[in-house]
């Protein structure tokens, strides 16, 4: 499948008529202004998407800060956005499309599969010098159907014993990875046996992903070489999209942990390892305290979308 499109190909398919849905999912953990910003000024046509609203149930101790929402309010969301059956879709966002793979992730999940990331985002949109619309905009509901379990998901279990089988990636910032600072989960650290993988690395200085080469080999010194079974884990489970995005553009296929350590390091029994490795330096601890510049509503140093 095709993951991403260019925002040339987004300009001639809405200059040819030809049906497009766009999704406008600009948000940033710890921040409120997404909508702000889209008002402000769009792609022509775009409609919003509410991020923690639409595109994840509230929080719960059990299943993380972003648990997935159930396949009927997701579809009443889809159908809000005026999607229908056979439409192409292309979600964009303000922020390395950090946050538009969840939604490109949530709908191929779904079963559409003609669903794109505008590679670049707005920056690249403005940079082509294409027009922008402001306002908010009247949407006539969509009638989609969708379907459910299209891509594959692990467990909080499965996630204990993944490094036995196969590469368990964390696509969180390093510092997060290591454990030097937590700003919002109650453990610092990392799941036992995971590798670090930070999302930014997929990222070309425009925020356009790295190119499909370059991205296989970043991954095969991960140890991935489609011999393997690759799962992915962040925050909450939204930048992990990023990461399964970019497995895909590279050639791999990779499993969610929807929960991710937001749910994991909930619970007490779960080890955490803190260090550069994937079973840490100082080894396994039950419990590390939040950093002691940790506003607990913020992302980590130097990933202000982490989440």
């Amino acid at each position: 499948m095709t993951t991403l499109m260019d925002a040339a190909e987004v300009h001639r398919r809405l200059a040819a008529g030809e049906r497009t849905v766009l999704l406008d999912v600009r948000w940033v953990l710890g921040r409120a202004d997404g909508h702000d910003e889209y008002l402000a000024g769009h792609l022509p046509g775009a409609v919003y998407v509410d991020l923690p609203t639409e595109l994840a149930d509230p929080a719960q101790p059990g299943l993380g800060r972003h648990p997935l929402p159930s396949q009927e309010r997701f579809q009443a969301s889809a159908r809000r956005w005026g999607i229908n059956d056979g439409d192409t879709v292309v979600a964009y966002d303000n922020s390395g499309s950090m946050a538009a793979a969840r939604a490109w992730w949530m709908l191929r999940n779904a079963g559409i599969e003609s669903v794109y990331l505008l590679d670049g985002g707005l920056t690249a949109w403005r940079a082509a010098g294409f027009g922008m619309e402001t306002g908010d905009r009247d949407v006539v509901p969509g009638s989609v159907n969708l379907a459910e379990a299209g891509m594959p998901i692990i467990t909080e279990e499965q996630a204990s014993r993944w490094h036995s089988k196969g590469v368990l990636l964390d696509a969180r910032a390093g510092e997060r990875y290591r454990g030097e600072v937590e700003p919002i989960d109650p453990k610092a650290g990392h799941i036992p046996g995971a590798v670090s993988a930070p999302t930014t690395l997929n990222l070309e200085a425009d925020g356009r992903f790295l190119p499909a080469a370059a991205l296989r080999t970043a991954f095969a010194d991960l140890g991935i070489d489609g011999s393997c079974d690759v799962a992915v884990y962040c925050g909450s489970g939204v930048t992990a999209a990023h990461q399964i995005a970019a497995l895909e553009i590279a050639g791999f296929q990779a499993a969610l942990f929807p929960g991710s350590f937001s749910q994991w390091s909930q619970h007490d029994a779960n080890p955490v390892v803190v260090g550069s490795g994937p079973f840490g330096g100082p080894g396994v601890v039950d419990e590390i305290p939040l950093s002691s510049g940790s506003t607990g509503t913020g992302a980590s140093t130097g990933s202000s979308v982490e989440a």
